[in-house]
């Protein structure tokens, strides 16, 4: 356990961001679900793919993954609506 002042105000912080990055990593995670189970039922349309894109993009932005995490996250959903689009024809 912290034994300094600057080391318990260091714990509470590590527990609020702990607790911030866990929400934010949870609400992407539901996101890419949705969006995958979309693409997979044949909803290749653009408005379900931006919100798939949108929540990569502010998990990026806060640091909850990394930047090229969300670029290969991007990439690999863009590949499957395309070759579900693909499929469709």
């Amino acid at each position: 356990m912290a034994n300094t002042k600057s080391a318990e105000k260091q714990h509470r912080q590590a527990v609020k961001r702990n607790e911030r990055n866990r929400a934010a990593k949870s609400r992407l995670k539901s996101a890419l679900k949705k969006v995958r189970g979309a693409v997979t039922g044949g909803k290749t349309d653009t408005e379900t793919i931006g919100t798939g894109f949108s929540e990569i993009d502010k998990a990026a932005k806060k640091g909850v993954i990394k930047k090229n995490t969300a670029n290969r996250y991007k990439s690999r959903l863009a590949r499957s609506a395309k070759r579900t689009a693909a499929e469709a024809k």
